[in-house]
């Protein structure tokens, strides 16, 4: 048995690794943000259709629902376009550590949508994350679009997690994601059509990007969205939560390796970066105790 929740935890971890790699695709591929998001949404949705059809499950559900799963969808195909676009004009070192406030946004929209009251130590943790991208972002002011498309991808992840978490109370995690992923591809489709997007250039993709394009579909979307609903049979959702919060960790380090000479940033980013993440990981130890004391009482 202790060698069976070892396992679990080394792949769970395997997870949040890919979850921070994925922005170091986003570095190697040279397609534009939303091509870049349509491909890997086109090849995800493929392969999670073919696990279903494998698996034989049931995919039949009613229009009202597949309208909220479709709501969903557009959510993060958004969320993605805006998170490859703040690469490109940022760095991969801003965009995670901007992307890490997307915990502080979901202490005020999950008590919004779910009509519970707002606690007094999410809004200190809220201004101490405030105080943190104030940190970021002094001295890398040059990188101020990044930093906003960074945030803004933060909060529609938010926004997308937050309806995840509603619907995965009543369905299939695995139908949900297909459907999200084709309505995002159906979405992105509609829109870059009447923008001329699907033009001789936009299927003119080298060998190298084609191959990063397919890991990032595969392995960083598909594999990895039925590998988190798998673990979490084994390992309880806040470790599952607070394991996530070192992707920015995880997705930092590969790129100050991997990029040193555009990576490597000033004192005060990692001062911010470490307020930031220590302030989600003190805020998700400190729900956990809260949860703890209620059940004991």
């Amino acid at each position: 048995m202790p060698n069976a929740k070892l396992k679990h935890y080394l792949q769970l971890h395997f997870l949040v690794f890919i979850a921070g790699f994925t922005a170091i695709l986003g570095e190697l591929i040279s397609v534009g943000a939303m091509d870049l998001v349509w491909y890997r949404m086109l090849i995800a949705s493929v392969l999670v259709f073919g696990y279903i059809k494998y698996r034989k499950l049931d995919m039949g559900l009613s229009a009202k629902t597949i309208s909220k799963f479709i709501l969903a969808g557009i959510l993060i195909a958004l969320h993605w376009i805006t998170f490859f676009e703040a690469i490109n004009q940022s760095n991969v070192s801003i965009t995670l550590a901007m992307f890490s406030t997307g915990a502080f946004f979901a202490s005020f929209v999950e008590p919004l949508i779910h009509k519970r009251r707002i606690v007094w130590y999410e809004i200190v943790f809220g201004l101490i994350v405030i105080l943190g991208v104030f940190l970021i972002s002094r001295g890398e002011l040059h990188y101020i679009n990044g930093m906003i498309l960074g945030v803004v991808s933060a909060l529609l992840s938010t926004l997308f997690s937050v309806l995840n978490g509603a619907f995965i109370k009543q369905y299939n995690a695995t139908i949900i994601s297909f459907y999200e992923l084709l309505s995002g591809v159906l979405f992105l489709s509609v829109f870059m059509l009447f923008k001329g997007g699907f033009n001789a250039e936009f299927f003119q993709i080298s060998w190298m990007d084609l191959l990063y394009l397919f890991i990032l579909g595969s392995i960083c979307t598909a594999y990895a969205f039925i590998g988190a609903v798998k673990v979490m049979k084994y390992i309880s959702p806040y470790t599952v939560i607070l394991s996530y919060n070192l992707e920015p960790v995880y997705g930092i380090v590969l790129a100050v390796l991997l990029f040193p000479e555009t990576e490597i940033m000033g004192i005060h980013f990692y001062y911010g970066v470490v307020l930031v993440l220590g302030t989600l990981v003190l805020e998700a130890i400190l729900k956990q105790w809260k949860a703890k004391k209620g059940n004991a009482n």
